[in-house]
């Protein structure tokens, strides 16, 4: 398109080329010299190379009358493409593409294995939605696979609805997102850490020390399935742990292991300028610990209270439960400058719900049933990193960002933190297997 005419009218002929074969380098810049000779501008490009398989397509202006006709165009590629043993396609036409409709979103699609016959249904369910697939490009490739389909003509919302069905039905990992410049802002990111961030229960791993870990388990099960109140739980499963020496808090600390690509997706989210925090109805004595080895911009859990170097079996100030999390989401927004359509929060809980509704976008991870149902989109695969894939983020810029910052080892495990100083110790926590790779 000239600088002259800024937009091209609908009755303009225009061609589009089409090249397809065996790639090799040059392809892209011999195609444009063959046309520069009939001077024509350059509307839309798309390649894509599979497997080592090019398609190139170029819509271009027809010549012009009073040079050499489309006629010389069309004989001119064919002999180049012959050349080099490529194929091509020319089609004659009007004007630029047709407009995408209103209503644009990114549909992320993760599968472990992603197959022929689940792409199919999750393609049906977006047309069915009265949707278009304007393009679709893989993310990941292992350990599993993650592609992206940009969609237009419907909204957001109602796409939502009828993917996460669809996608509950055939055993995919769906994420529906809206387009726009808001998904490449700056944002924030919360997670709860129990089962989340890490592998393990923490107050499950105090009980244990206690002698009382079935018993802790079974109300901490009922608590996350929702059937109790998460505080009268939360009470009355700190209770069993009264007269703990507080020397349990460093064996705690040693015995917490990261969830698999946790570290990776903190340090990626950092690299963009997100902020990340995390908020917990477990307990500061670890997540102290975690803000500091993380770099975690936010940390809020409950306290256990510590007399005279015992636990008491009590917890002390701000309850940490369901309606404490969305407040501290909140609360984090607002001290980051960050609108709640631009934040993200992780959970697997019940008690996670209220924080995963309030977020632009809410992600159940391996979470209960409840939890899955209600949240905007679920993941249910145990590498917390495929989180980046929902925000458009590819495994290969997190390899190569991590490549460039010589991250080829898991990063320091986590660095315990004094209960009474605050001061960083030396114990490890279980390592992260996948730290330093994307996805």
């Amino acid at each position: 398109m000239s600088a002259s005419q800024p937009r091209l009218n609908s009755d303009v002929p225009t061609l589009l080329v089409k090249i397809f074969g065996k790639d090799r380098p040059g392809i892209t810049a011999g195609l444009f010299d063959t046309l520069a000779a009939f001077s024509v501008d350059v509307i839309d490009i798309e390649q894509v190379v599979t497997r080592g398989r090019i398609v190139l397509c170029a819509l271009v202006t027809a010549p012009a009358a009073d040079g050499a006709g489309e006629g010389e165009l069309r004989a001119t590629v064919h002999s180049w493409t012959d050349s080099l043993k490529l194929q091509a396609e020319i089609i004659s036409g009007t004007g630029d593409n047709r407009p995408r409709g209103s209503g644009r979103s990114h549909v992320t699609v993760l599968g472990n294995p992603l197959t022929a016959e689940s792409t199919a249904a999750i393609a049906a369910s977006i047309t069915g939605t009265g949707g278009n697939i304007d393009r679709i490009f893989r993310l990941a490739k292992y350990p599993v696979t993650a592609v992206e389909f940009a969609v237009s003509g419907v909204e957001t919302e109602p796409l939502r609805t009828a993917l996460a069905t669809e996608a509950a039905e055939i055993g995919v990992d769906v994420a529906v997102v809206s387009s726009g410049l808001h998904r490449r802002a700056q944002r924030l990111v919360v997670m709860d850490v129990d089962s989340t961030l890490i592998q393990d229960e923490v107050i499950e791993l105090f009980a244990a020390h206690a002698g009382c870990e079935d018993e802790v388990a079974e109300v901490t099960a009922r608590a996350m399935l929702g059937e109790l109140d998460f505080e009268q739980s939360l009470h009355a499963r700190v209770a069993l742990l009264a007269g703990l020496d507080a020397s349990v808090v460093e064996k705690v600390r040693a015995e917490v292991r990261l969830t698999p690509g946790a570290r990776t997706l903190v340090r990626t989210l950092k690299r963009l300028g997100y902020q990340v925090g995390v908020v917990s109805g477990g307990f500061t004595q670890v997540t102290d610990a975690l803000q500091v080895q993380l770099g975690l911009d936010f940390a809020a859990a409950n306290t256990l209270e510590i007399v005279d170097g015992k636990l008491t079996g009590r917890v002390v100030g701000e309850i940490v439960d369901r309606a404490g999390k969305a407040r501290l989401l909140r609360r984090f927004a607002a001290e980051a400058g960050v609108p709640l359509a631009q934040t993200v929060a992780i959970g697997d809980g019940a008690n996670d719900l209220d924080m995963l509704n309030a977020a632009g976008l809410g992600v159940a991870f391996n979470a209960k049933p409840v939890v899955r149902k209600a949240a905007h989109t679920a993941v249910n695969v145990p590498f917390l990193d495929t989180v980046l894939y929902l925000l458009g983020i590819t495994r290969e810029e997190v390899e190569t960002a991590d490549g460039e910052d010589g991250l080829e080892e898991p990063s320091a495990p986590v660095a315990p933190v004094s209960p009474a100083s605050g001061a960083s110790g030396s114990s490890p926590a279980g390592p992260d297997p996948r730290d330093g790779r994307a996805g």
